[in-house]
């Protein structure tokens, strides 16, 4: 049965309020609606108002804030009076949804039983419920984005740290298992009256890209599905393995030169920050490797995927080996998982025991006797030819990072790109990466520049947006792009890989070698971090110019 919650205003005096009360009252019985109506001289308590589905406010109320996070309506007593069916009518006939997580560091008993007990808890109150477990065989009853799109309060029971991203903007109420085991329906009770809206948009009139550009970011991750979202999972992770390393490495050049590994400069400070590099090096395949698996199969992916990044790296296979060895440790352990049933008292032992030793076991004899060797022999053809490429094919592979790296702004191109980049870090090969960043920069630049110098191009939201793209372009997040390609892609599109395809011809062109794979202009100052930095700062002016001139050329003046 649907709650509606009636509250009439305290400026509201005579016969009226009774005479109102009385046929919402009838209305409700015919519709089969719960009514609880609040006047100034009789409130409704807390909990009958967490567990309303609508709340309707006759007249002026002086304070709603007590009713945020619900569906609110609001119209005169005298409407009321005049059509009291339509007013009850307000009120949804469906359940209200609770979605929730609980977990607990073993992921074993107490996940499972907090979860059934906020199920039962919310079933008492009359709500529907669907509460995902992250147990130590990984996440099971996973929430889709559809059902946390459509919950009206969200609960985390938990022991361990949730990421709790996917619930911006919704009522989150978080909590232990504890109570959740104990008493789900007290636990629930609490959670309605209690729950804070998670994040939320900032308030204002004022255009802010950054908020655009995040929430795009998100949108996008939502999105990603597939070999797609699990190779971007292990990059996202890998990454600061690969700049911590990169930055320590030039770090130790800049201290002790170019040989500073050598015995000459054994105990300096220099070789101990050079050898600390190297190990941060070592983990990037081994961590690819290993959270590509976890994105697959949860957390008992990620044991045969670093063993098999680990052999991966070993045998000269690189990261095109760790891409292999992650993809096949995730889908050889999703159906380990999937079809060894132990029953639900033996199943502890899988996560810890079973899962690890039989994937392992595949993983590492595959990887030794069947795959590692051809995909380190197609690593090092990659890497023997782009090390050839010279002038004219250097500046090529340069336009088509350059083109890759604007085209999206951040979508599968742009990051099929960066991931090549960076992936042959590993080998050596810098320049790429160079390329890669600076094409990634330019298009933001760009934009921004041209808000200041062709404003009659672009709108007063624009300009304003013009300053947050020059940080982000500064910072080489190139999603801050999207919000001007999104409303004239046409003519914003080519200007961004135009400009992006000249800047990455330029960096290559002059060999600009680029150590780390992110920072943007607050890794240039750092000694040995970029080569040729001069040309590589020409690089990105030339570009950003590029891409402001061709958006002065092709976008047409603003009413």
């Amino acid at each position: 049965m649907a709650k509606l919650v009636v509250v009439i205003g305290g400026k509201e005096t005579g016969s009226k309020p009774l005479i109102a009360a009385e046929a919402l009252k009838k209305a409700a019985e015919a519709a089969g609606v719960s009514l609880s109506i609040e006047t100034p001289a009789a409130p409704v308590d807390t909990a009958t108002v967490a567990a309303a589905d609508t709340v309707l406010l006759l007249g002026e109320v002086a304070d709603d804030s007590r009713f945020a996070g619900k569906t609110v309506r609001q119209m005169t007593l005298d409407a009321a009076l005049a059509d009291p069916a339509g007013a009850v009518s307000s009120a949804p006939s469906a359940k209200k949804l609770i979605v929730g997580i609980t977990s607990c560091p073993t992921g074993i008993a107490h996940t499972f039983m907090a979860a059934e007990g906020v199920e039962q808890g919310a079933k008492a109150l009359g709500y529907d419920a669907k509460i995902e477990t992250q147990g130590s065989v990984g996440a099971q009853n996973t929430l889709t984005s559809e059902e946390i799109a459509a919950a009206d309060l969200v609960i985390i029971a938990a022991d361990t740290n949730v990421d709790m991203s996917r619930f911006a903007g919704k009522r989150v109420y978080s909590t232990g298992t504890k109570g959740a085991i104990s008493n789900g329906k007290a636990l629930v009770e609490k959670a309605l009256a209690e729950a804070t809206v998670q994040g939320g948009a900032a308030a204002g009139g004022k255009r802010d890209l950054a908020a655009e550009v995040a929430a795009e970011k998100a949108a996008r991750a939502a999105q990603r599905s597939g070999p797609y979202k699990h190779l971007m999972t292990g990059v996202s992770y890998m990454l600061p393995f690969v700049v911590a390393g990169g930055l320590l490495i030039a770090l130790a050049f800049a201290m002790g030169g170019i040989y500073v590994y050598d015995d000459a400069h054994a105990g300096t400070l220099g070789q101990a920050l050079f050898n600390i590099g190297k190990q941060s090096f070592s983990l990037m395949v081994p961590i690819l490797a290993a959270f590509i698996a976890y994105s697959i199969a949860d957390r008992p992916g990620i044991t045969p995927g670093a063993v098999g990044g680990v052999i991966a790296a070993a045998i000269g296979a690189g990261f095109l080996g760790g891409i292999v060895a992650g993809f096949l440790a995730g889908y050889v352990v999703l159906y380990l998982n999937r079809y060894i049933r132990l029953g639900r008292n033996l199943d502890g032992l899988k996560p810890v025991l079973i899962l690890p030793l039989l994937g392992t076991t595949i993983v590492g004899l595959l990887m030794v006797y069947v795959l590692g060797e051809p995909v380190a022999v197609a690593l090092a053809w990659l890497t023997d030819f782009l090390k050839g490429m010279q002038g004219a094919n250097a500046i090529i592979l340069g336009a088509i990072i350059g083109l890759m790296m604007a085209f999206d702004m951040g979508g599968p191109v742009n990051k099929a790109a960066y991931t090549f980049a960076t992936g042959l870090i590993a080998s050596q090969l810098y320049e790429p990466m160079a390329a890669a960043m600076v094409a990634g920069m330019t298009p933001p630049l760009g934009l921004a520049l041209a808000t200041k110098l062709f404003r009659d191009r672009f709108s007063a939201d624009e300009h304003e947006a013009g300053n947050a793209a020059a940080v982000l372009g500064i910072s080489f997040i190139t999603e801050g792009a999207i919000p001007f390609a999104a409303k004239d892609p046409f003519r914003v599109i080519p200007s961004l890989m135009a400009g992006s395809a000249v800047a990455g011809m330029i960096s290559m062109a002059v060999g600009s070698q680029l150590r780390v794979p992110h920072g943007g202009i607050f890794v240039l100052p750092i000694p040995n971090a970029v080569t040729n930095l001069g040309g590589y700062v020409v690089a990105m002016i030339v570009g950003t110019v590029v891409t402001a001139l061709l958006l002065r050329l092709l976008k047409p003046k603003t009413a």
